[in-house]
């Protein structure tokens, strides 16, 4: 990392009167194996390598990248930042950021064994993985997929106003895709496992989660149309609140974008729901110790009992708003910083899963959901998705259900969380899921 941070002081020193200069350096390494019916279908290794540089001046921004670290391409980079100058349009806020009073929390994320771990081992976890998964039950006709992936990934960032940051951080993860046959009946079904290193990840729970949420839908049937309390296990309820985390954007606010602008202090979740974007949690699949403009991360209370307390900002959309960054910029190296939430949860409840679907005399359990992202509209808050699960009734559950769909606006449905599980899971996305019982959704089936 010493050397990234080099390249980036390098051209930082180079920066003239008058200029702030950024410079983000990233190097990132990552490897996929995917088996299929007891050999390799395709194994990628790659790696990728590069430089973004902004120069601002007078308000105007320029900004180029160059996907390599050679020092005669990045000096071309800078100048060509510095043309761009001349087509950018001046904003009063358009500034770097600077350095604040929070140091970046040391995070222990970055793990020397998934570094060294051979590729040969890689393939093993993938082709064992798929085993398993296939002797899981006699009902499994196949594996659709079966994947082994990791990343390593090193990030350096230096600017004129002071900041100096570099982050290294190591993640892996498993999952497969079971297929399950009887009566004619086929249904499909996924299982993961996910840590910082090889180590970490357990191969018999991913094919054992797999299996049974494929073996459990055989035989599924239409539910009947009408309004139902629901209940969303951690794979859908992950998606919801990363959507939800996205309207909480200061840039898609000041856009426009977001059903909760000009709503800050008010009501707009239940009680018993607490959200939070934390990536300094070295639990979170996405944890990081500084967001992408070297800022240090920081545990931001979203929402707080139901309240809406806070929007995520960048230095940029700090300054329109005036405020302060939540360090909370996310960039790759070949783009100016954007804004987002990078490690969202629901603080948990007190019961388990078993425990909340006991209390429940008719519901539907919802394992899967589909097209949730384009069927979700960010500004109304309108959602209809297609979903598959299982019916609950006298507090257990029972015959599974499919094609239908799942419908309401994300505000009412956050109005509606009545509890909480107690099973927060941290997946291979930018926030984790938990149970959570909605009491109604318009439920389409037959």
């Amino acid at each position: 990392m010493s050397d990234l941070l080099a390249l980036c002081d390098r051209l930082v020193a180079q920066a003239q009167p008058g200029e702030q200069v950024e410079v983000v350096a990233v190097h990132e390494r990552e490897t996929e194996v995917r088996a299929y019916e007891g050999q390799v279908e395709s194994l990628t290794a790659a790696e990728s390598q590069g430089v973004g540089v902004r120069v601002i001046r007078d308000g105007r921004q320029g900004f180029a990248s160059a996907g390599t670290l050679d020092l005669t391409i990045l000096d071309e980079a800078l100048a060509e930042a510095r043309e761009n100058l001349a087509f950018a349009t001046p904003d009063e806020f358009c500034a770097l950021a600077t350095p604040d009073a929070l140091d970046p929390a040391a995070l222990d994320i970055y793990r020397q064994e998934l570094v060294d771990f051979p590729v040969e081992t890689k393939v093993a976890l993938a082709l064992e993985l798929e085993r398993r998964t296939r002797e899981g039950d006699p009902r499994i006709i196949g594996v659709e997929s079966a994947d082994y992936s990791d990343s390593v990934t090193q990030t350096a960032v230096a600017t004129t106003t002071g900041i100096r940051t570099t982050t290294a951080e190591t993640g892996c993860f498993l999952s497969a895709y079971s297929l399950a046959e009887e009566n004619g009946d086929t249904q499909a079904g996924f299982g993961f496992s996910v840590g910082r290193q090889p180590s970490d990840l357990d191969v018999n729970q991913a094919a054992v989660d797999a299996v049974e949420r494929s073996t459990r839908m055989l035989g599924a049937v239409k539910p009947p149309s009408g309004r139902m309390m629901v209940v969303l296990d951690p794979w859908v309820s992950a998606q919801f609140l990363g959507i939800v985390g996205g309207t909480l954007s200061g840039e898609a606010v000041q856009k426009g974008r977001s059903l909760f602008a000009e709503r800050l202090g008010d009501q707009v979740a239940a009680s018993t729901l607490t959200l939070i974007d934390d990536p300094t949690n070295p639990a979170a699949f996405t944890a990081t110790a500084t967001d992408g403009e070297g800022l240090a991360t920081r545990r931001n209370v979203l929402m707080q009992d139901g309240r809406l307390e806070k929007f995520v900002h960048n230095s940029y959309t700090a300054r329109r708003a005036g405020t302060a960054s939540t360090g909370s910029a996310v960039r790759g190296y070949a783009s100016t910083p954007g804004v987002g939430v990078q490690a969202v949860s629901v603080q948990p409840g007190e019961l388990s899963p078993a425990a909340l679907i006991a209390g429940i005399t008719d519901g539907l359990l919802v394992q899967g959901v589909s097209g949730l992202h384009s069927g979700v509209n960010p500004v109304s808050g309108d959602f209809s998705t297609g979903a598959e699960g299982l019916r609950i009734r006298n507090g257990e559950l029972a015959e599974p259900v499919r094609e239908f769909t799942i419908a309401s606006t994300l505000q009412k449905m956050l109005l509606e969380v009545t509890a909480v599980g107690d099973d927060l899971v941290w997946l291979p996305m930018k926030a984790a899921g938990v149970t959570l019982v909605i009491a109604e959704l318009t439920v389409s089936g037959a």
